[in-house]
């Protein structure tokens, strides 16, 4: 778990390369992949790994918040399901209050995809501090809850078409694989894979971007009316 969070930290400041270098994209401004790796070029990976000390500590609370308002009985069912897991016994039952954890732990969610969009952007496009990039997410999230609901909707029907177009085409090259042979299958499902990941890392990284930019657009609108009067 520690390993875990530790290379989690380490991605961070690759996460706001990219963001960077979308952004550049988008102004028409050169771009290269090796744009991903400018934070820790530039000195800049410090202060990206203490926004995401902050950001998972700020999950946590929000976590413990859940867990308080549902009562300590889901906590404590969560564990009993990992034990009975690991010694391979039956699982146990629900317990009381579950729907409304599950509700809780729902709009926690697109709180926290909006929340993240908004703050990684801050603080990797708009160099904002920290905690002045936590607090512009938080805000910002808490003012769209509506819109990142739509959004969400919208993303899941995308990945539920998605996934079946994935379905369809590795169900196909492994029918061609049963025909010709095995390694054909294995050969043409390697690049697929590939394929699938740069997409769903290019869908990832643009749905951030364009959901930082609409909700601080203003301020980017603002930050660049000095050098348009100059």
């Amino acid at each position: 778990m520690v390993f875990s969070m530790l290379v989690n930290l380490l991605i961070i400041p690759l996460y706001a390369g990219y963001l960077r270098m979308v952004d550049a994209a988008e102004r028409g401004l050169p771009a290269r992949a090796t744009d991903i790796f400018a934070p820790y070029r530039q000195g800049e990976a410090w202060r990206l790994i203490g926004y995401g000390l902050a950001k998972f500590g700020l999950y946590l609370v929000l976590v413990g918040i859940v867990i308080a308002l549902t009562g300590s009985g889901i906590a404590s069912w969560y564990w009993q399901l990992v034990t009975a897991q690991a010694a391979h016994q039956p699982l146990p039952g629900l317990p009381q209050g579950f729907g409304t954890a599950v509700a809780l732990l729902l709009v926690l969610w697109l709180f926290i995809l909006g929340f993240y969009a908004i703050s990684l952007g801050q603080v990797a496009l708009r160099q904002r501090s920290v905690f002045g990039a936590i607090g512009d997410g938080m805000v910002g999230a808490l003012k769209n809850l509506l819109p990142l609901l739509v959004f969400a909707v919208g993303l899941l029907l995308a990945l539920i078409v998605g996934l079946i177009a994935f379905a369809l085409v590795a169900f196909l090259l492994a029918l061609l694989g049963g025909l010709v042979g095995p390694w054909l299958a294995i050969v043409l499902m390697i690049p697929l894979d590939v394929a699938l990941i740069l997409t769903m890392f290019a869908v990832m990284f643009g749905t951030m971007y364009h959901l930082w930019r609409d909700v601080c657009g203003d301020d980017i609108a603002t930050g660049m009316e000095p050098a348009i009067a100059a």
